[in-house]
């Protein structure tokens, strides 16, 4: 079943120049093996289609079921030089929410809040 990754996780995020920094915290240790092989780099640039012009890269802390990406290109020339207010780190960790993962139906019961799409 296709889920909101808002169900399985939640985000930080951060901005310094045109990086922006995503941190993605799975709420059970089987979510973020799911995670880790569906939210890949490529598949968050491609998320964002067409917003972040650089490199992504992904770090993986597993011991706390976590994933740092740093998206280079993403904050349409930085904050100082840009007029989008919508780009700015905290609104891409927030937009990365709605990604949709393939979950098993046996995980449904561990799934939080309203998961039905």
């Amino acid at each position: 079943m296709l889920i909101l990754l808002q169900h399985l996780a939640h985000t930080r995020s951060g901005d310094k120049g045109n990086t922006s920094n995503i941190s993605v915290f799975a709420y059970e240790p089987e979510f973020y093996e799911l995670l880790k092989a569906q939210l890949t780099a490529e598949r968050l640039k491609a998320f964002y289609g067409g917003v972040i012009t650089g490199d992504v890269l992904r770090y993986e802390v597993d011991n706390i079921h976590a994933m740092n990406f740093v998206a280079q290109g993403a904050l349409g020339g930085g904050v100082s030089r840009s007029l989008c207010l919508d780009n700015y780190g905290k609104a891409l960790s927030a937009a990365i929410l709605g990604f949709k993962v393939d979950v098993p139906e046996s995980l449904r019961g561990k799934l939080h809040g309203q998961q039905l799409l």
